[in-house]
């Protein structure tokens, strides 16, 4: 049986992103998101308002480019997939619901630029070259920061085996 692990999120970031490096030099980016949502309750005709709060980690470029121009407060656009993360604390065994981030959309105007702007492609975790995909959609380009002196360089890594498609489909999905 086919099964798709397809998610997509529009929400605000709680907190400035946090980058870091794994021993490899492959950068790792943790966002953290409020998604609202309104509704009317079917019982008292009320209007509510309910937030739910989502761990979203992006990988190579998509991780430096986010941590860059990201900030609290900010309105962004994820596509990904689901993930659980387990450990233990405590002696007990804990799990959580993550997303890997594979595009991460700028929505709205930080700086003022009022564009948005979509990064991605990696396609997994420590995934590979960090082609940006999508470019700009609306807007000047954000000027570039400073750049990371003492950062090591990018490796290239190959995504795992699940990632890639099956050689006799060319790359297009079954469907």
């Amino acid at each position: 049986m086919a099964s798709v692990n397809k998610v997509m999120l529009l929400g605000r970031l709680t907190a400035d992103p946090e980058l870091r490096y794994t021993p490899k030099g492959t950068a790792v980016c943790d966002l953290r998101m409020a998604l609202n949502r309104q509704y009317t309750d079917p019982g008292t005709g009320e209007k509510k308002e309910e937030a739910t709060f989502v761990d979203v980690t992006a990988w190579g470029r998509t991780a430096e480019t986010s941590a860059q121009y990201l900030k609290k407060g900010r309105e962004v656009f994820v596509e990904g997939r689901l993930k659980t993360d387990q450990w233990e604390q405590d002696g007990q065994k804990r799990s959580k619901l993550t997303v890997t981030a594979e595009n991460v959309t700028f929505i709205g105007g930080g700086g003022g630029s009022g564009g948005g702007r979509e990064y991605g492609g990696e396609g997994a975790e420590g995934g590979g070259g960090g082609q940006r995909r999508g470019g700009f959609q609306r807007g000047a380009p954000p000027a570039r920061g400073p750049q990371r002196p003492n950062a090591p360089p990018p490796q290239q890594e190959e995504p795992p085996m699940e990632e890639q498609p099956p050689p006799d489909m060319g790359g297009d999905p079954p469907f």
